[in-house]
């Protein structure tokens, strides 16, 4: 393995790192916890963090409320739009623990992987821009795959999102909200876990005070994972490293800071997947263990983030709050790509081999500043929000380099690896620096224009401006407009109608095969739908219809971008695609359906064509459904659930490749050994279903097989 330095001293025990770190924390935690009889005073601070929407400990599948949508304080019910939160209670028992696990459990999320990376889309469109604690992000994640221990729920807002975002696409947002420090005496959970493939990861969290007052709070959390794969070869090392400290410097003031640092490392990996077909054009099916790589391919990441946020009450409720976040990815790959078929007869490959590596880093700076404002006219509530938002991503130099093998070798699918000639060298420049800057100023408010109706509306001004140091691709477009209008009607106390508009706009950072960049997307996004409240807030239901309209859309190929020397790169082609309409529906249905009866449960269908009436995001599966429950019984908790894809393709005719509709069944089965320990085991796939994870041109993914967790948590 490629494994850093940095991790090699705590690698087995993460606690005493957490330990290290921290140590202030557990002298203040001894000094406070001495004596039983001592009770630390309960603070009640206007400038104080909101923790209403805080999941951790709720033992609950649902949330009161979400704000990714607005900035306002909606719940669920008074968001006009499709609204969905998996809490850290849903990730912890379906054993999510990564981003590309959980793409794979969203409602309405379809996921193509060619190989680290992962291209979701939703309603038909790329899913190409993320936030975290409200913060947007556009720097990629395809291969990233954060972890998420270091956060306490994803907050998920389908369709448009312009508003809180600016440019991007109208498929789904994805708010993901880390953990703080709101413990105000030590507590914690160290967790270990065994599984299949050699799967071993363990895990601390420990939070505490950092003075006698409870004031000034801390919390670290490390992670570290070791694991082989079904595939022959794979192996990965994960390592987490997040601290946070929160601090109510007065009854005015809320000041957070905190950290993270990620290191994926991935060797023996494949580049593009298998070959779809062998040399006679017929389809290959191959053994899931099988692999396109060599011993010497690798793909790792590192990513490093940092925040800061400050609340402040100015007068009466009206509140400023200041957000700063930065993010910084280092990529370093080499690779090993079949360009061309397989040989039933020797079992070995026909065609082209070709190799790749490269090293990349981006940065990120975002700053996000806003002013809450909420009052009351004739006794009913409203709510303005005003804020103005910098984005800038800078990639440094783009360098790459095509490792040396021998010219006429070919792969051995039974014993794969072609040996290197020369040590990897990234000598050649494939991008020159350059940055992409995005402002806006955005206003936002709730209107309760009587006791049942409320209006949610909302405007963005944006400028976006793409620079690169030579000058190519250079673009800027200013004063952009997006509008964004919601009703809400409340009826029969639980229920609620809603309609919401918005418009689109989205500079393309997509290029088609000749390396030039698509014009940019415009468009606008209906929705509609009904919402019920139950059970006082333990069970949301949403039903929503929507339709959405775009020309300029890009659509994958499922060819690369050619390097000057007629070799595929890593970067993929696509086309515009006019007159792109997708319409369709969706349901969930999420939190405590009976005493000690969680649920989690949703069901998407769309249809997208384009202008001629052709079907557009044939990779992306037209329905899906995803299910997931648990039952809690005395010391016992019994769980499981299915997630279910229909069919998607691509290519034509003789070329093309197909995986059919298909369902995945989960089992969860946990026991409580005492009041401090839980044992638990997740079993995935448990039919040992076959299935593509990703299909492009001549090449499929295999999805895992039938795999096992065991894991041990301690709670204190």
């Amino acid at each position: 393995m490629h494994q850093s330095q940095t991790f090699q001293s705590f690698k087995a025990h993460p606690l005493m790192l957490a330990m290290a770190i921290l140590p202030p924390s557990f002298a203040s935690a001894e000094t406070s916890t001495s004596s039983s009889t001592v009770a630390l005073p309960t603070i009640s601070l206007k400038a104080q963090d909101d923790q209403s929407s805080v999941t951790e400990g709720t033992q609950s599948y649902t949330a009161k409320s979400a704000n990714t949508a607005t900035k306002l304080s909606l719940s669920l019910r008074e968001t006009p739009q499709s609204v969905k939160v998996l809490t850290r209670e849903y990730l912890d028992d379906a054993n999510i623990s990564s981003f590309q696990d959980l793409l794979n459990n969203v409602t309405g999320v379809s996921v193509n992987q060619w190989d680290e990376r992962q291209y979701p889309t939703a309603r038909g469109f790329d899913v190409d821009y993320y936030l975290f604690d409200g913060v947007p992000s556009n720097v990629g994640m395809e291969a990233n795959d954060p972890d998420l221990t270091m956060y306490d729920r994803v907050e998920l807002v389908k369709g448009a999102n312009g508003l809180m975002t600016g440019a991007g696409n109208p498929a789904i947002a994805m708010n993901m909200i880390r953990k703080h420090a709101n413990a105000k005496e030590l507590t914690g959970q160290v967790s270990t876990s065994l599984g299949s493939w050699n799967t071993w990861t363990s895990s601390a969290d420990i939070s505490t005070a950092l003075n006698t007052d409870g004031t000034v709070r801390g919390r670290v959390v490390v992670k570290h994972e070791d694991s082989d794969s079904f595939m022959k070869g794979y192996e990965k090392n994960n390592n987490v490293v997040y601290g946070v400290v929160d601090a109510d410097i007065s009854d005015k003031t809320y000041v957070s800071v905190g950290a993270g640092y990620q290191n994926l490392e991935r060797d023996g990996v494949r580049w593009g997947g298998l070959p779809a077909f062998d040399s006679n054009g017929q389809r290959v099916d191959f053994d899931r263990s099988k692999t396109v790589t060599s011993d010497w391919t690798y793909w790792n990441t590192d990513t490093t983030t940092a925040f800061a946020t400050l609340k402040q009450n100015l007068f009466n409720d009206v509140n400023l709050h200041v957000n700063y976040a930065y993010r910084e990815v280092k990529q370093d790959t080499a690779l090993l790509y079949l360009w061309g078929s397989f040989d039933k007869t020797t079992n070995t490959s026909k065609g082209t081999l070709m190799t790749w590596s490269d090293a990349t880093k981006t940065k990120e700076n975002n700053i996000d500043t806003y002013l809450s404002a909420p009052f009351s006219i004739g006794g009913l509530e409203q709510e303005i929000v005003a804020g103005f938002i910098y984005n800038q991503a800078q990639k440094d130099t783009w360098y790459s380099g095509n490792p040396q093998i021998a010219s006429d070798v070919v792969l051995d699918f039974d014993h794969p690896n072609v040996p290197l000639l020369a040590s990897i060298q990234n000598n050649n420049i494939y991008q020159v620096p350059n940055k992409t800057t995005q402002t806006g100023a955005y206003l936002a408010g709730k209107f309760s224009l009587a006791e049942p109706l409320k209006l949610i509306t909302g405007i963005r001004l944006s400028n976006w401006k793409y620079e690169s140091d030579d000058g190519v691709g250079n673009r800027k477009f200013k004063n952009e407009v997006t509008p964004y209008a919601g009703l809400v009607f409340d009826f029969l106390d639980q229920y609620s109608w809603y309609a919401s508009y918005t418009s689109i706009f989205k500079p393309e950072d997509k290029r088609d095969i000749n390396k030039q960049y698509l014009d940019p997307r415009e468009g606008k996004s209906y929705e509609t739908g009904l919402k019920g409240e139950f059970l006082n807030g333990k069970l949301n239901a949403a039903l929503s219809v929507f339709q959405t309209k775009q020309d300029n859309v890009a659509e994958e190929t499922g060819t690369f971008i050619l390097s000057p020397d007629g070799t595929p790169t890593t970067e993929k082609a696509y086309r515009s695609a006019d007159g792109v309409e997708s319409k369709g529906v969706e349901f969930e249905l999420d939190g405590e359906i009976a005493n000690n009866w969680n649920l989690s449960f949703g069901v998407a269908h769309f249809n997208a064509k384009d202008a001629q009436g052709n079907e557009v995001q044939t990779m992306s599966s037209r329905t899906n459904a995803n299910l997931f429950t648990k039952y809690k019984l005395d010391k016992w908790s019994v769980g499981g659930g299915v997630n279910y894809k229909s069919k998607f393709y691509t290519g034509d005719g003789d070329k093309r490749i197909t995986q059919n509709a298909y369902a995945l069944a989960n089992l969860m089965l946990g026991y409580d050994i005492d009041s401090n320990i839980k044992a638990q085991i997740n079993l995935n796939n448990i039919f040992d279903k076959k299935y593509y994870t990703g299909i492009g041109d001549n090449l499929m993914v295999y999805g895992a097989p039938r795999n096992v967790t065991f894991t041990l948590r301690y709670q204190f």
